[in-house]
């Protein structure tokens, strides 16, 4: 595993909000340099989401229908929700609900890489924590694929971390909100 004190997240960039009265949805935008069927692998394998993702999956959400316990980590008591995946186009769209959050995964062939697309409904209030916290799991997926791990940041130990309270802080300001 590479040190993650050596690990700085790059400026606040690649997210934008879509908001529809109260209902605001987080986009997210990342161009990673790994084939699209590389990236459903760690967006659909419980072994590798346990590396990057902020929940834990029981099983694969690799294919529509599946009935799959996802646990929130660093959360301050288990939080865990049953979801069903119920879109699952390998390897272009994933879809899912976590917690009560529509998630939709796109992956678009770019070059030798993928562009990877998050959309999720969000609480306005949280919308720039959301987007900090996913644009380091972005981060840590694109080390994971390279070879050149940092280890799962996430939770109560991604907000301590300094390269959070920046971006958390540099989304609020882009997205208008207080942070």
């Amino acid at each position: 595993m590479t040190d993650r004190a050596q690990y700085t997240p790059g400026p606040a960039s690649g997210a934008q909000v879509r908001k529809e009265g109260e209902n605001w949805t987080l986009i997210i935008v990342r161009e990673l340099r790994h084939p699209p069927e590389t990236v459903w692998q760690a967006l659909t394998d419980p072994a590798q989401l346990r590396e990057w993702a902020p929940f834990d999956a029981d099983g694969s959400l690799g294919t529509a229908g599946a009935t799959v316990k996802l646990t929130t980590v660093g959360a301050p008591a288990p939080h865990v929700t049953e979801t069903t995946v119920t879109r699952a186009d390998a390897p272009r769209v994933l879809e899912y609900n976590w917690g009560g959050f529509d998630m939709r995964w796109q992956l678009e062939t770019l070059g030798g890489g993928t562009r990877l697309t998050l959309w999720t409904n969000i609480d306005r209030r949280y919308i720039a924590m959301g987007a900090a916290g996913w644009h380091i799991c972005f981060d840590v997926l694109d080390h994971l694929l390279s070879g050149t791990p940092v280890g799962r940041t996430v939770g109560p130990a991604a907000m301590k971390f300094g390269g959070w309270q920046r971006l958390h802080a540099e989304y609020a300001k882009q997205f208008g909100v207080k942070g």
